[in-house]
């Protein structure tokens, strides 16, 4: 398949092209989706036919022995990513949002504190809320259009009331991929603070060249604390099968965990798992090399477009298919640039306060999508923002 195929999403059930008009008020028509993060793109062959076998049987009863998906996952983190892990220590979830969910609720308390380094992944907020904790911002400082972590101002915040940090790593939506030194600060910073430290390594997969991704696991000394989150339905696009993935090294955090796990009920779909374990393949790998080469030049042309704009920059990806712009630069209202982006170049986007303190004067747009889109995209914004030029 050519990631460069234009595939007609509308009236699917798709929640990216069937909503954007009642949230947007972007018609599906005339507009372009580029807010929901998932791919315009079908997954790697090896997917498909895993779901065609599927069909052919027939039969979609309970899923057993899920050793071959285990063994998939430990080979991809290894091969992928140097982390050896033990099969053991891993948990199917719903995806990842339920996978925050379920470690809110195993590890953390009505009332706690909950530190997020914002702006950040909105879905974060919304489970801790919804949870009855208590969401402490400590923001990224944005550094010539680079977001760094500030420590000493995120250790005046704390007042002993927080029990968990969640990172986002690499970042959404500002496409950083933490350096060692970052990361350590921030398990030094978790130590510190007492804080169970939950790692959202969803991205880990889309990261460009020149830039690599450390798992949060990979680190020494934070076995104790550490919870790490990983999924195929990012880097595969598959986020309808709703699987991801809780790895936990330490005993006893796992036994807190398995014991909420079974008190609910939860086990996995088999689509998800049977798609997953075809994913995690040498000819998914291939795919996703293929893939993260096509995003690149996506992110190229979609950055130099933008920043051509006057008062419009594009932060830099060092990871993800996600561009976090910055509209500061031309003195409007989050009202005024807003409306042009939706009502005169016809295009949904994230609106930045969604994802936090900081994202204030921000859009997040989606670039995984074929090329002549994100060209058409950059041109309309060009458009709609012609009078800057």
């Amino acid at each position: 398949m050519s990631f460069d195929t234009q595939i007609d999403r509308r009236g699917t059930h798709c929640v990216k092209w069937d909503s954007m008009e009642t949230l947007y008020g972007v018609s599906p028509d005339e507009g372009i989706a580029m807010w929901v993060a998932d791919m315009e793109f079908q997954p790697p062959q090896c997917v498909k036919d895993a779901i065609q076998k599927m069909s052919d049987h027939g039969i979609y009863g309970y899923f057993g022995d899920d050793s071959a998906y285990r063994a998939a996952i430990q080979w991809w983190m290894k091969t992928r990513h140097n982390w050896a892990l033990d099969t053991d220590h891993i948990f199917t979830t719903h995806g990842l949002v339920n996978g925050t969910a379920m470690c809110v609720d195993a590890f953390t308390a009505p009332g706690d504190g909950i530190v997020l380094f914002t702006p950040v992944y909105h879905a974060f907020a919304k489970v801790i809320k919804a949870a009855g904790r208590e969401v402490v911002e400590c923001e990224l400082v944005n550094t010539n259009g680079r977001y760094e972590m500030d420590f000493d101002a995120y250790d005046a915040k704390m007042t002993g009331n927080e029990t968990m940090l969640i990172l986002c790593s690499p970042h959404n939506p500002g496409g950083r991929v933490w350096s060692k030194g970052e990361l350590q600060a921030v398990a030094a910073f978790a130590k510190r603070h007492d804080l169970i430290l939950v790692s959202d390594e969803i991205h880990h997969d889309l990261v460009y060249s020149g830039n690599t991704h450390i798992p949060m696991a990979n680190l020494s000394g934070i076995e104790d604390r550490l919870v790490m989150m990983t999924a195929t339905t990012k880097t595969f696009n598959i986020a309808g099968s709703h699987s991801g993935n809780v790895i936990i090294a330490d005993p006893d955090l796992r036994a807190r965990f398995a014991a909420r796990m079974a008190a609910l009920g939860l086990s996995p779909n088999s689509f998800g798992l049977f798609m997953a374990t075809a994913a995690y393949s040498p000819e998914g790998a291939a795919w996703v090399d293929e893939l993260v080469n096509y995003l690149d030049t996506n992110r190229k042309i979609f950055d130099a477009g933008i920043n051509a704009i006057p008062g419009l920059s594009s932060m830099r990806m060092e990871s993800t298919y996600l561009a976090w712009v910055d509209f500061s630069g031309t003195g409007m209202s989050r009202r005024e640039f807003t409306d042009r982006t939706q009502n005169a170049a016809k295009i949904a986007a994230n609106h930045g306060p969604t994802f936090g303190t900081g994202g204030e004067d921000f859009l997040r747009f989606n670039i995984a999508a074929p090329r002549a889109v994100v060209e058409d995209a950059v041109a309309r914004m060009q458009a709609a923002f012609s009078d800057l030029q």
